[in-house]
């Protein structure tokens, strides 16, 4: 699977107003059939910050990145956002989330 994190850097104005302007492009893209998930956090740290995790099948990346949605939802975003986004891509093993075995919850 292709697993990613990106870190927005979003503007002190638009921290509020950001999850609804991503809201179009976050569920066409939960939506295709290569996504395995795609999930936003607000950083604990930074009250600017605003994280995704997401993954795709190894054939559904790239669809994904040439849909008319991600252009929309990039531009969606760009007056939103201080900085370049921060991105982590890599290419893993496996199909999604597994157990943690350090922490096993009965």
């Amino acid at each position: 699977m292709i697993f990613i994190v990106v870190k927005y850097d979003v503007k002190p104005d638009s921290v509020d107003e950001f999850p609804e302007a991503v809201r179009a492009f976050t569920e066409a893209t939960r939506a295709e059939p290569g996504n395995l998930f795609f999930e936003w956090s607000k950083s604990l740290e930074n009250p600017n910050e605003y994280v995704l995790v997401e993954a795709f099948t190894d054939e559904g990346a790239e669809p994904h990145v040439k849909s008319d949605h991600f252009a929309a939802g990039l531009e969606a975003m760009r007056p939103h956002l201080a900085s370049t986004p921060k991105i982590i891509s890599r290419k893993i093993d496996g199909e999604g989330w597994d157990e943690m075995g350090e922490l096993k919850i009965d």
